[in-house]
């Protein structure tokens, strides 16, 4: 058996990461060692033996019990019948549809003393194979259903392995194929056709010139979404000619491989778009691909995390993360140990995937906000999509007000998206030039194919760094909408927090240039620019800039203000781009001449 136990200073934790991220801090930018962030968030003796003498109260040995490298867990053995004389419950086995039994029970209790020190219990070893049957249940007398989603309604299991699929809402949207003869390098036609080029004329950014070994940016893929080598090497004669036949340097996790026994647009399109920008962009820097999961079971969020963060693996929800070795037969199954640490995380990582915040159970989305919150103090810079539905949820669905399900996206609830809610993440909206104007005039919220996602949270309270932008947004231009629609109480965390174009971007896919559309354009473009600004950092000797929001809200005059355009859905218009901080655009997309000094002057 397994109890999590809980993780003493999380009270503290915005406080320390504030204390190396804000601007203001003297201690800006001396980031922890993974040492550090371990031991200063490991439980507190006093729960270590709280739980200890629990346990050998009723019964299981001291010298049975062990506590695990990552101080976060006890672990023993037990009979069934000890552990439900432990827990007051009953195990049943349940039948997994492909014919793996699993045991699981219900609900389980625990004393009223020893709940504050426990997180949750896991049956063992034995009993964590995937199951969409059951599930272990929180403590019921203390705890919200583990079962239930943010929104109000049941979790669907294996919610969160889905991310990569082709029928993923989150991933970019197909154009035209086009013909790109006589648009490369043209910045005439920005406002039909966006290429590298054009993304330098909008945000004043220059070509790469260095590779700093220090530096480093990362982009986080979800099997079988992969890229086609000859893509890259289309893309790159044409708009980067020395980086025909450059790879990105690959980090295999549990399993994962740019598949190509499935292709199209579906299977592609997210991996070539990413790939190709971000590796274009920052040239000669090399870019980093993180291809997460099997071509069987996939993987979520989570085992990309734990990946990064041995401590983190063994708090994995078997309903909704990956189990390997795959329990699930099949070709590209991988029959390996799950990847547990040993991967390092880059300095930039962007994320063009998400999920609805109502997916999932705010517990799990909490315990995954506060493992970017730890590598954030480690001085990493999580970027995320903010989605493509405007105030509608990944796939166009909105939350119906009486039954909390998911309706067809016409009426109903506000969805915001996750993890874009997580306060420790940048989440980055979608603008695009003005149909008919040039690279050189304002941009609007995009409006063409998708609109920028954008919101409140109903589970991450308001941010310090957020606040005065929030509340000057409620204050100057209130929406017309009240709490039948969104989380209007003005406490709550707002997305995106910056934007960058997410229309018409030229993309080989497949053999052909194609029109590509999305926030999943939008994210490594701003990934790659804070990465050109970690590399100027680096040369002068200092690190890079870590966790970004609170630097960013601290200096709104270096973005480009969006004040066109809106993020409709639900039947809604949706929110409207205003002056200063809103719900579709953020703070603006970045000006660079202003941004370089303001990060470079930080220590």
């Amino acid at each position: 058996m397994r109890i999590a136990l809980t993780q003493s200073n999380l009270d503290k934790a915005e406080e320390f990461l504030m204390d190396v991220s804000h601007p203001d801090s003297p201690n800006f930018g001396k980031h922890w060692t993974h040492e550090e962030i371990a031991n200063k968030f490991a439980p507190s003796s006093e729960t270590v033996d709280t739980v200890t003498s629990w346990l050998t109260s009723s019964g299981i040995a001291s010298e049975r019990i062990s506590r695990s490298q990552s101080l976060g867990w006890l672990k023993f053995d037990a009979t069934v019948a000890e552990a439900e004389s432990l827990l007051k419950t009953e195990y049943h086995v349940y039948k997994h549809d492909m014919g793996k039994p699993h045991v699981s029970c219900s609900s389980y209790h625990v004393p009223e003393h020893v709940t504050p020190h426990i997180d949750f219990i896991t049956p063992g070893v034995s009993f964590d194979t995937k199951v969409p049957q059951a599930a272990v249940a929180d403590n019921v007398e203390k705890r919200a259903a583990s079962t239930t989603a943010a929104a109000g309604h049941p979790v669907q299991t294996n919610a969160a392995l889905g991310v990569g699929a082709p029928t993923s809402g989150f991933l970019p949207k197909k154009g035209a194929n086009i013909d790109i003869k006589g648009i490369i390098d043209e910045l005439k036609n920005c406002n039909k056709f966006i290429t590298p080029n054009c993304l330098r004329a909008l945000y004043l950014f220059p070509p790469g010139l260095t590779a700093n070994p220090k530096n480093s940016y990362g982009i986080v893929e979800y099997t079988p979404q992969a890229y086609l080598q000859g893509d890259l090497d289309l893309f790159f004669a044409n708009f980067s000619k020395n980086q025909v036949q450059r790879t990105p340097i690959l980090n295999s996790i549990d399993g994962g491989i740019p598949q190509t026994t499935n292709q199209g647009f579906a299977y592609n399109g997210e991996s070539d778009l990413d790939l190709e920008y971000a590796m274009a962009l920052i040239n000669p820097q090399k870019t980093t691909l993180y291809q997460v999961g099997d071509q069987v079971e996939g993987a979520s969020f989570n085992d990309f995390l734990d990946a990064l963060d041995g401590s983190y693996c063994a708090g994995d929800d078997p309903r909704q993360d990956a189990t390997y070795p795959d329990p699930l037969p099949g070709p590209g199954a991988y029959t390996g140990p799950k990847d547990c640490g040993g991967f390092a995380a880059t300095k930039v990582i962007s994320t063009s995937y998400g999920y609805n915040e109502a997916d999932l159970t705010a517990a799990y989305e909490r315990r995954q906000c506060n493992e970017y919150m730890k590598l954030g103090l480690a001085g990493t810079s999580f970027l995320f999509s903010s989605g493509d539905r405007g105030v509608a949820g990944n796939r166009n669905v909105c939350i119906d007000p009486v039954t909390k399900q998911y309706n067809d996206g016409n009426s109903g609830i506000f969805n915001p998206a996750f993890p874009s809610t997580c306060p420790y993440v940048t989440s980055v909206g979608a603008t695009q030039i003005v149909p008919g104007a040039s690279v050189t005039q304002p941009e609007e919220a995009c409006q063409t194919v998708i609109f920028s996602g954008g919101g409140f949270s109903n589970v991450f309270p308001l941010p310090p760094y957020q606040s005065a932008a929030v509340k000057s947004f409620f204050a100057d231009h209130p929406p017309p909408y009240g709490a039948d629609r969104f989380n209007n109480s003005q406490n709550t965390r707002g997305y995106p927090d910056v934007s960058a174009n997410g229309a018409n971007y030229v993309v080989a896919v497949d053999g052909k240039f194609t029109l590509v559309y999305g926030t999943s354009a939008s994210s490594p473009v701003v990934g790659a620019i804070i990465t050109l600004i970690n590399e100027a950092r680096f040369a002068a000797g200092k690190g890079s800039v870590g966790f970004l929001n609170p630097t960013l809200y601290a200096n709104p005059q270096a973005f480009n203000d969006i004040t066109q355009g809106g993020n409709q859905g639900c039947g809604t218009p949706g929110f409207t781009s205003v002056s200063g901080w809103d719900p579709v655009t953020g703070l603006g997309t970045p000006n660079f001449p202003k941004l370089l000094p303001k990060l470079l002057a930080l220590p």
